[in-house]
């Protein structure tokens, strides 16, 4: 075995990611580079140089896009290369060593991969040095020395010591100590240390230590908020009684529910709210258990039309200061964590939402502050990063908002919204015994993540850059999507006592938690590489894993379940009854903890509380620039909080799960936004039940008075709600706290304390209990009939428009009497179906409400309003399209729709298509909204054939769906079929170790042996890494005993499907266009990169281009749908030549369309450039189909706010085709 080096570099065509970081350095850097080549750098090792060639373009390279060579010629060229650190996990990597293991099973191979940049020569080399410092985050990675080619390079190995002497350190020495460490506690924290092991007669090991400092960080015992208050005054401002009395209302709450023994704490003041409701019958609902790591509820489900009981569970968390220092990392784990919280409660988690801030994105790269990253990098990067895994986990996000406000520059606001629902008698919470064992699954420990707990007690810094990297944690989706497959299965969940995630502590926490007393075995916890140590082993906080609690006698069985869904389980730890936590690593003993000790969370914090005055100012009114009412109309569309975020919203997949009531923009030009998420409930059959989700926070207003900002987040996010069709008055709330690091200064304490009590104040006078989160930004929960749900855009010409008007009271506190009336009168109009569509005013008024559901469907309309009060903020206020009178004493009439596509205020006419410019050209300069598409068009109408299936007639045929890692569709594509009346099986493919994957290999033999029709369903096949999507999938196909199956599955008469990821699949191994596995040459076809560079989720049109296939038979030539694509590779890229055949042999399927139905290169209706508008491809005999849009997430009520004909039977076409019915 040898060690090679290899690069690959795409053909001049393919180089889009090349060019697009060529324009981004000229654009922040201000320079002026001509040429720049991007390779990807492989160091290979344990490599025959057979295995080589036999990888080099089908693991590596492909031989449609790239050029793989043994040698680049640096001689006097200017280039940077890059990799990770050591002990950072490289997603592209590890794939290509799952996809080597495929072609040789047996090969023990390792691989490191780097980025190479070559520059023109004409670049400096002080641009040079600049171009490092901007491309190269030192948290994550460094420069590659390419003169080494070695893979014995690791993080140094610390052997973990016993601390001599710890317990005879006196109190002047504790916290030069506590520096001295980089602890989180504080100097009052280690003083109980020290006690402690005093009294325990020894001096701690260093691991200890550090376990306990994570324990008591900020992040595991919320020392902030429990921090006790000695004191509270209030400042003298116009609203001192008003905060009073809310004070008053606490401490009369904590009188009534017998709760003065209590410490007065934040946190006091953010549960209690929740408690006093719950005591009031208003939290009914809420399942209590102390294992919940979510927020959870019981809700009634309609499935089939029978009632079921489910639990439905939601969770917000920040990653403010690891998407900070590592946008990509921290904002993706910052999704995972979210995501790992319900799913460690046994739900299926399926709907997502983002919130961010940010300073000035526009801001020149040259401007930034010393120690920070520029804002338009951490936006881009942390988008990429919770774009990239919430896509490939498979997880719908529907809303996503970035709030800019100067304040986020010193602090990145990070937070991810998830939910999740699991049927209720599927989920089994008992209390661990003695005896119990505790098994870990998932994702390998590394040293990714260490010190991530700690690291958000502390405080952010221009050595933040520097010593904080091993705090952010690595993600990888393809391995959480494992967890949830595995959590789905009821025959899992109701062998599992307790759960628990690893997320900030690592094992001590994750499994600590689950009992009082625990023995650790730390030495079989499985690692990414060898070198942990005990304490890096106890805290790390790599992602992807869980810990769960069953009796002896079931964990063979749970063990069985985790090999079937390819993952890789272990049992660390068993529970008994010592209350104390104790670790062994080998035969050494590195923890002994009592549970009582670790449990007292430290030492007791005290402070003092002000809150500062408050600005006797109308927090409401915004000046707006313009010399007259149309240029203040469109300044204030451009307005950084008002425009149109679609180049970014469009980056995160809004469409899996099949679950998706409301896209995130709608109408017929799909130009209105929605200020919801709203999914139904996975349930395997048929339901209306769906989840509805906003936030609402004004950081403009919370500045101005937390106490105000707290009450109209609650406010905003009730009205969101209740203007797309729900009733306010069941919501569950979760807060999020956002401000500053506490202080010895009282107003610094007084700023949370004025958030918690105005929230406190809404959630007893609307009757809303927050069950969750702490202050500040509220996201707002309930159930809703998704029939009822109604959208932004306005409807029809003719209608009537009103204000449902909230005023404010005179202190500028919500009028809470007035809203419930309110939201009762919108809810009830909107159930009887006159009330069409509406608009809950937010940042730009309801001047913005007035444009963005005009954009929608291209209605205007005609107004006369005080323009004054156009664009002030008027939280709780809801914009409505009355189909008639609306009688009602708030409803304030404005005016009417009309067919004129222009708005009419106060008799200025404004044409919609100036508008929406100025809605949406500043925003594309950072995120564009689409690509410069350069495609020719070519269109053929093929002489129609017949399909007859030769075989004796199936009612029932079998479709075969493998999963594969990374598959993400399986789910939705596997009920479509049901629903179509086929018979579906499924198999995952397991490569854990060579004998699974042999394994898996004959299992799916077996399986495309009995099947009528073999699925590939979309995903990201291992990450579509290395580089390239599908090549997992394709080394499988290819291999020899799943090749010959296929054939004859195909010569027997059998249907072949690919969506996305498979169509990519069927492209790159030959199947389509060819019709058989191997026929792929330099000149074949193939998918590629978007145009724009990036991820694309949106409705498109398409256009049945031939009845050649049994899947199309029963459609028109012709016929257009509306098809949800979601994909970052969807660019059909095919000569003329061959496209030419393909039309004239009626292969061609689909190809985009305008919103005339005319095929189009242009986008977005072309949303990835495609040679020929070509969407979707059939073999030459029409039994294999291959598309991008992804036809299975369509069902009843789904994409409501979208036009067109959105059902296209593919699936019925198929079963059709082997009932021979037609």
């Amino acid at each position: 075995m040898k060690n090679y080096r290899i690069f690959v570099e795409k053909h001049p065509r393919f180089r889009v990611e090349a060019e697009s970081l060529r324009r981004e350095l000229n654009a922040n850097l201000n320079l002026d580079i001509r040429e720049l080549r991007l390779l990807n750098v492989y160091d290979l090792f344990g490599f025959s140089e057979e295995l080589l060639e036999k990888t080099r373009y089908s693991v590596f390279g492909e031989v449609v896009t790239d050029s793989v060579t043994d040698a680049c010629d640096l001689a006097g060229q200017k280039y940077i290369a890059v990799e990770y650190l050591p002990g950072q996990f490289d997603q592209r990597a590890a794939s290509a060593v799952d996809c080597v293991r495929l072609i040789d099973p047996s090969a023990e191979v390792r691989i490191r991969s780097s980025k190479l940049l070559l520059f023109d020569g004409a670049v400096t080399d002080e641009e040079i040095a600049r171009i490092k410092r901007y491309y190269i985050n030192a948290v994550e990675s460094r420069e590659k020395d390419l003169s080494v080619l070695s893979d014995m390079e690791q993080a140094e190995v610390k052997p973990v010591a016993v601390l001599e002497g710890f317990t005879k350190m006196t109190d002047a020495e504790l916290a030069p100590y506590c520096a001295q460490y980089g602890l989180a506690m504080n100097a009052d924290d280690l003083r109980e240390v020290v006690k402690y092991f005093r009294a325990e007669g020894r001096d701690p090991y260093e691991t200890e230590l550090r376990i306990l400092d994570t324990y008591w960080s900020d992040h595991c015992r919320h020392t902030t908020f429990t921090t006790e208050l000695e004191g509270i005054t209030v400042e003298e401002s116009f609203v001192k009684d008003e905060i009073e009395d809310s004070l008053a209302l606490y401490l009369r709450i904590r009188r009534e529910l017998g709760r003065e023994h209590k410490s007065i704490c934040l946190m006091d003041m953010a549960t209690i709210g929740a408690r006093y409701l719950r005591k009031k019958g208003l939290l009914d609902d809420m399942e209590v258990s102390d294992e919940n790591n979510a927020c959870s509820v019981y809700v009634d489900v309609d499935v089939d039309g029978r009632t079921e009981k489910w639990l439905l569970q939601f969770k917000n968390e920040t990653h403010n200061h690891p998407t900070e220092i590592e946008p990509f990392g921290g904002a993706s784990t910052c999704l995972g964590g979210a995501i790992r919280d319900p799913l460690s409660g046994r739900s299926y988690v399926y709907q997502a939402m983002r919130v961010t801030g940010a300073g000035d994105i526009y801001q020149k790269v040259g401007d930034t502050l010393e120690g920070k990253l520029p804002q338009s990098v951490i936006s881009k990067k942390a988008a990429a990063g919770y774009s990239s895994y919430g896509n490939q986990i498979g997880l719908a996000t529907t809303h996503v908002r970035e709030v800019y406000h100067d304040g986020y520059v010193a602090k990145r606001l990070e937070v991810g919204a998830v939910v999740g629902a699991v049927k209720a008698e599927n989920v089994r919470r008992e209390k661990p015994a003695p005896g119990d064992k505790i098994i870990m699954l998932g994702g390998r420990t590394g040293r990714d993540g260490i010190g991530g707990a700690t690291g958000s007690s502390k405080e952010h810094n221009t050595k933040s850059l520097e010593t904080c990297g091993s705090e952010v944690q690595k993600g990888n989706a393809p391995e959480e999507r494992k967890l949830e497959r595995l959590f789905r299965r009821p025959e899992v969940t109701r062998l599992i006592k307790k759960s628990n995630d690893f997320g900030a502590g690592g094992v001590s926490v994750a499994i600590g938690e689950l009992a009082d007393g625990l023995d650790i075995y730390l030495d079989r916890v499985k690692t990414k590489y060898s070198g942990l140590n005990s304490t890096e082993l106890a805290i790390s906080e790599s992602q992807e894993r869980m810990a769960v609690v069953v009796e002896a006698k079931d964990v063979e069985t749970f063990m069985r379940y985790c090999l079937e869904e390819n993952i890789e389980a272990v049992e660390v730890a068993d529970v008994t009854d010592t209350a104390r936590m104790r670790m062994f690593n080998k035969d050494r003993k590195v923890v002994d903890l009592s549970r009582e000790f670790i449990d007292s969370a430290g030492a007791r914090h005290y402070a003092e509380a002000k809150v500062g005055e408050v600005e006797n100012r109308n927090p409401f009114v915004r000046e707006i620039a313009g010399d007259t009412l149309a240029a203040r109309f469109e300044n204030n569309l451009r307005d950084n909080n008002v425009v149109s975020q679609r180049g970014l919203v469009e980056m995160f997949d809004s469409t899996i799960g099949a679950s998706t009531v409301l896209m995130p923009f709608g109408g017929r030009t799909q130009g209105s936004e929605t200020q919801v998420s709203v999914q139904k409930l996975p349930t395997d059959g048929y339901t209306d039940t769906a989840s509805i989700m906003a936030f609402g926070y004004n950081p403009f207003i919370a500045s101005w008075s937390p106490y105000h900002g707290a009450a109209y987040a609650v406010v905003e996010a009730a009205a969101k709600v209740v203007a797309a069709g729900a009733r306010y008055d069941r919501m569950r709330y979760s807060y999020q706290e956002y401000f500053e690091r506490m202080t010895k200064n009282p107003e610094s304490w007084g700023k949370p304390l004025g958030a918690l009590l105005g929230a406190l104040k809404m959630q007893v006078e609307l009757g809303l209990p927050s069950i969750g989160g702490k202050d500040s930004m509220a996201f707002g929960i309930t159930t809703v009939d998704a029939g009822t749900v109604i959208s932004t855009d306005f409807k029809k010409a003719g209608s009537r428009i009103y204000l449902v008007r909230h005023t404010p009271k005179e202190n500028y506190m919500p009028d809470t009497a007035q809203l419930k009336a309110n939201f009762g009168f919108v809810s009830g109009q909107i159930e009887s179906g006159k009330i069409l569509s509406a608009w809950s005013v937010g940042f730009g008024g309801v001047a913005e409400g007035l444009a963005k559901m005009a954009f929608g469907n291209r209605i205007g309309a005609e107004v006369t309003t005080d323009e004054s009060r156009l664009y002030e903020y008027a939280y709780g206020s809801i914009l409505v399209e009355s189909d008639g009178e609306l009688d009602f004493p708030a409803a304030e009439l404005l005016g009417e729709t009309v067919a004129d596509e222009a708005l009419t205020v106060n008799g200025v006419r404004m044409p919609l298509d100036g508008l929406y410019e100025a809605n949406t050209v500043k925003f594309t300069t950072v995120y564009p909204d689409k690509g410069e598409n350069r495609a020719d068009v070519m269109s053929a109408e093929p002489e129609r054939r017949t399909f007859v299936y030769e075989g004796e007639a199936v009612e029932r045929p079998v479709a075969y769906l493998p999963v594969f890692p990374g598959t993400n569709c399986d789910y939705d594509t596997a009920k479509a079929f049901r629903n179509a009346g086929a018979e579906v099986t499924t198999s995952v493919l397991c490569n854990l170790g060579g004998d699974d994957i042999l394994r898996s290999i004959a299992q799916m033999k077996e399986h495309i042996r009995r099947a009528h029709i073999f699925v590939l369903c979309g995903g990201f096949s291992s990450g579509d890494e290395p580089d390239g999507s599908a090549k997992f999938i394709v080394n499988v196909l290819n291999n020899k005993d799943i090749r010959e199956e296929i054939h004859a599955l195909l010569d027997r008469g059998g249907l072949i499907l690919g969506i996305c990821n498979g169509f990519q699949a069927l492209v790159k191994s030959g199947l389509l266009p060819y019709g058989r596995l191997g026929m792929v040459t330099k000149d074949s076809p193939t998918l590629f990169r978007n145009d724009v560079n990036r991820h694309i989720s949106q409705i498109v049109s398409t256009r049945v281009s031939t009845l050649n296939s049994p899947w199309l038979a029963g459609f028109e030539l012709g016929e257009v749908h509306s098809i949800a694509v979601s994909h970052g590779e969807g660019k059909f890229v095919v000569s003329e030549e061959l496209a030419k055949e393909l039309f004239a042999n009626g292969q061609v399927a689909f190809q985009y369309v305008d919103a005339e139905g005319r095929v189009t290169a242009e986008a977005p209706y072309n949303p990835n450039g495609s040679s020929y508008a070509i969407e979707g491809i059939v073999s030459r005999d029409g039994r294999i189909l291959g598309k991008m849009g992804h036809t299975e997430r369509y069902g009843k009520n789904l994409f409501k706010n979208i036009a067109g004909n959105k059902e296209q039977a593919l699936f019925r076409n198929a079963v059709e085709y082997f009932r021979k019915s037609k």
